[in-house]
């Protein structure tokens, strides 16, 4: 069933720590909605903010600390301030998939921030049309996976939904083929015939493709690797993926 309002999480990636708020306010390419200060926060720091945002024309609110720390999602690093930042290539799945998007990634229980904040770099960089980061089972777009992204993540075309396996039914019933990178078995990448409009799962770092979503693939590519090496890191097999479409010419 498509999504009739869109989330605040589908609308913004939110910031938390005096640093990250500052960094952000500070940017001239970035929109940032709104900042939200703990009504704890006072001193020269919680002035400093205060001033950046006024400059940029952004509004403060006050809230409780602890609503601060339920918005931020880690209690302990909030340091009682927060922004949501406008990210305007972020929208819902379904959203996306009335425009159909010839490649999208599909991330399927990847956990670690930098490895999710690597791939939207790569994949913002090879020009794909959209990465799907579901909002449970994956590492949250936070700080970490912002910094990993080198700041790309607030630009990358974030595809959102609720579980990788909602993801992959819904791609699959809009008509595009499924295929998940393995270790063993499948294809070459650098061989397979590809359909128009192709969708590539990328599992996590341990656990791999998870079962719902496998038995939705269309078909296993493989990396070839001479060397004696089992597997790559997922943000290494993203890029040679990433890279290898724009080779064909065919990643939007």
């Amino acid at each position: 069933m498509a999504e009739t309002t869109v989330s605040p999480k589908d609308r913004f990636l939110t910031v938390y720590g005096r640093k990250p708020v500052l960094e952000a306010l500070d940017d001239p390419e970035l929109r940032v909605d709104k900042v939200i200060l703990a009504d704890t926060a006072r001193g020269p720091a919680a002035a400093e903010i205060q001033r950046a945002a006024k400059a940029a024309g952004v509004p403060v609110q006050r809230a409780s600390a602890h609503r601060v720390k339920v918005l931020a999602g880690n209690g302990k690093q909030d340091q009682g301030v927060l922004a949501d930042v406008v990210a305007p290539r972020m929208r819902p799945l379904s959203a996306a998939l009335a425009d159909a998007p010839a490649r999208v990634l599909l991330l399927d229980g990847i956990t670690t921030p930098a490895n999710v904040g690597m791939i939207l770099r790569t994949a913002t960089a090879a020009g794909l049309g959209g990465i799907v980061v579901p909002r449970r089972g994956v590492a949250a777009l936070d700080p970490l996976v912002v910094k990993a992204s080198a700041g790309v993540a607030f630009r990358a075309p974030v595809l959102r939904c609720a579980t990788a396996a909602e993801a992959a039914s819904m791609l699959v019933e809009a008509g595009y083929g499924l295929y998940a990178l393995g270790a063993q078995g499948g294809p070459s990448l650098f061989e397979a015939s590809l359909p128009e409009r192709a969708a590539f799962v990328l599992g996590g770092e341990t656990a791999g493709v998870s079962d719902e979503v496998a038995e939705l693939v269309t078909g296993w590519l493989s990396i070839p690797m001479p060397g004696e090496v089992e597997s790559l890191n997922v943000s290494a097999a993203a890029a040679v993926l990433c890279f290898e479409l724009v080779r064909r010419g065919t990643t939007r």
